[in-house]
C-alpha cells in the first residue's frame, strides 16, 4: 500500500511539473514569435539570434521531457507506471522521485546508455546508415 501511495503522489508531482513546462514552453514560443522586428545595429541583431538560437534548444528539450511526462501519466493510467520497460521489475521509488518519467531502471539505463556510448554501437549504425542510403 505504501508504494501506491508513492506512485500517487508522484503522479501529482508528474502533473505539477507538466504544468510548469507547458507554462514555460508558451513564454518561450511567444519569446520566439515576438522577435520578429529586425535590429538596427549588427550587435543588437546578433545577441538577439543567439537568444532566439537558445529559447529555440530550450524549447526543444522542454517538449521532450513534455512528452516524456504525458507517457508516464499515460503509464500511471494504465497501472504499467514503475515497472521497467526493459526487465520488467519495479523501479526503486527513490528512482522514481530522482527522475519520475524514468521508464527503466537504473541498471538497465545504465546498460543502454553503454550500448549507445559504446564505439560499436556507432559503427553499426553508420554502416545501416550507408545501407539505407546506398539501396
Amino acid at each position: 500500500m505504501a508504494r501506491k501511495d508513492s506512485l500517487e503522489k508522484l503522479r501529482k508531482i508528474l502533473q505539477k511539473r507538466r504544468d510548469a513546462l507547458v507554462r514555460s514552453a508558451l513564454g518561450d514560443l511567444s519569446l520566439l514569435q515576438g522577435k520578429a522586428n529586425k535590429s538596427a545595429d549588427v550587435l543588437d541583431a546578433v545577441a538577439d539570434t543567439v537568444q532566439s538560437e537558445l529559447n529555440s534548444q530550450l524549447l526543444e528539450v522542454e517538449s521532450r521531457e513534455l512528452a516524456a511526462i504525458d507517457q508516464a501519466i499515460e503509464r500511471l493510467d494504465r497501472g504499467e507506471y514503475g515497472t521497467c520497460e526493459e526487465c520488467g521489475k519495479p523501479i526503486p521509488l527513490t528512482r522514481l522521485r530522482a527522475v519520475p518519467h524514468a521508464r527503466e531502471c537504473i541498471g538497465c539505463h545504465r546498460l543502454a546508455e553503454q550500448r549507445r556510448s559504446h564505439p560499436a554501437a556507432h559503427m553499426s549504425r553508420m554502416i545501416d546508415s550507408y545501407q539505407t542510403d546506398g539501396a
